[in-house]
């Protein structure tokens, strides 16, 4: 699938990581439907950039939970560019919970914003795509849909579920020739930060955990999402593809590749 004028669905396009997938995607050539909470506020630099690139924007602002809504938005957006070639699926909502204390409102929340989200708009979408035979699906998830964050264990739940829709759905929209993959991200900048936990010690000196001792950024997945949205990963289905360095292969932290002035505690 080349990118050049495909119409891609960004499902965050406020966030760090949407605003990067943008800029990216958009030196591919590729048009975009871009949902934003903010209306455009928090990424106006990046629409600015879309625009001088010559990239076709519909900047939406719809809840992805109300699968009528999303539908009646791809309908109104593909009088504009057509319909969606490749769905990007980017929402990443961490709040601190714990098993024994956490509401259950605030449960519910967190599912749905990082997991119902994926299941409207993969029906939907995939819907369009199975009709013409073609796309990509790509779920950023998170290396927590495997690894305890002991932080956040809605959180840990939520990407769990979207890994299982990852599989589901490529098993069914894989025979209309539409690949379905998720990126399970970990050990970016600011990591250590979003996870801190009382209880887990898996991001303390996270950086030295990394085989290279080297983190990752936003840059590197979207390397990796244009990759699975191209004919040369025709072949990649229902793919769980761990984009993190190696950090969580790490077990002793007596052998971290440290700097000489890392101060830091053997665990």
């Amino acid at each position: 699938m080349n990118l050049q004028n495909q119409v891609i669905f960004i499902t965050d396009a406020d966030s760090s990581s949407g605003q990067v997938l943008t800029n990216c995607l958009a030196r591919q050539g590729a048009r975009f439907i871009l949902n934003s909470v903010s209306n455009g506020t928090a990424n106006r630099e990046v629409l600015e950039k879309c625009k001088s690139a010559g990239s076709n924007v519909v900047l939406v602002n719809v809840d992805l939970c109300n699968r009528s809504a999303v539908l009646a938005m791809l309908e109104r957006a593909a009088e504009q560019l057509g319909t969606v070639d490749v769905l990007i699926h980017n929402n990443n909502v961490v709040q601190s919970t714990r098993v024994e204390t956490c509401d259950e409102a605030l449960f519910l929340e967190l599912l749905n914003v990082n997991a119902k989200s994926a299941f409207i708009c993969t029906q939907v979408v995939g819907r369009q795509m199975m009709a013409k035979q073609r796309g990509r699906i790509v779920y950023v998830s998170s290396i927590h849909a495997e690894k305890p964050t002991g932080s956040s264990f809605a959180y840990s739940v939520s990407k769990g579920a979207v890994k299982m829709l990852n599989r589901e759905a490529a098993l069914k929209f894989g025979r209309y020739g539409v690949n379905v993959n998720a990126i399970e991200l970990g050990a970016i900048e600011g990591d250590d930060a979003l996870f801190r936990s009382e209880i887990s010690t898996l991001y303390d000196a996270y950086q030295y955990k990394v085989p290279n001792a080297i983190v990752g950024n936003y840059d590197d997945l979207a390397q990796l999402v244009i990759y699975l949205c191209s004919d040369e990963a025709r072949f990649v289905n229902g793919a769980d593809i761990r984009l993190d360095g190696g950090f969580l292969l790490h077990y002793m932290d007596a052998k971290m590749r440290r700097p000489p002035s890392f101060q830091g505690e053997v665990l």
